[in-house]
């Protein structure tokens, strides 16, 4: 390969996607909301990031944002969140033989969306949703598993929507709204 070959093969992997905006979008408005951007800043961070052409340009617009994430590791343990807890932005849960149980219908949820990366070897896992909540499992992969999502799938205005990743080998995954 030439060092011009090498150089536009360099920058075609350092292009952003509309996925990589969009995250960027979601950043900066959650970030507005909490009251850490003006209206003003807001407005001048989504125009450059919309208009980004590298991950080092999309990077220099929220690179001082920090997301709010919380990482649980119990390993063979059971993980169980219900009533009045604080839901992070993004959750990861990593557990090789674990079962976890997050009740969210009365927690307390400061962004529109929450994503929750679950990481289940053997575990199975439970979601109880707000009532009026949707939620989108899409990105979770089974080998072995099953998963059963009866929330709405489609984001609603206003309303929460819990974006669902990760791997199930042989665990499953129950998603629901609350019956309240």
């Amino acid at each position: 390969m030439n060092p011009r070959e090498a150089a536009v093969g360099r920058a075609l992997q350092a292009r952003v996607s509309d996925d990589d905006r969009d995250k960027a979008v979601h950043l900066l408005q959650d970030s507005f909301a909490d009251g850490r951007l003006s209206a003003g800043e807001l407005e001048r961070r989504l125009e450059l990031a919309l208009t980004a052409h590298s991950h080092d340009d999309l990077l220099a617009m929220i690179s001082d944002l920090t997301v709010d994430t919380v990482h649980l590791t119990p390993g063979g343990g059971r993980i169980r969140r219900e009533g009045d807890w604080r839901v992070p932005r993004l959750l990861r849960i990593d557990s090789e033989y674990g079962k976890v149980r997050l009740d969210l219908s009365q927690a307390l949820i400061r962004y529109p969306e929450v994503d929750i990366e679950l990481w289940l070897t053997y575990g199975s896992a439970a979601i109880i949703l707000p009532a009026d909540a949707s939620a989108n499992a899409d990105g979770v992969r089974t080998e072995w598993g099953s998963v059963t999502c009866k929330a709405p799938d489609h984001r609603r205005p206003g309303k929460l929507h819990v974006h669902l990743t990760g791997e199930l080998d042989y665990g499953r995954l129950t998603i629901r709204n609350s019956r309240t």
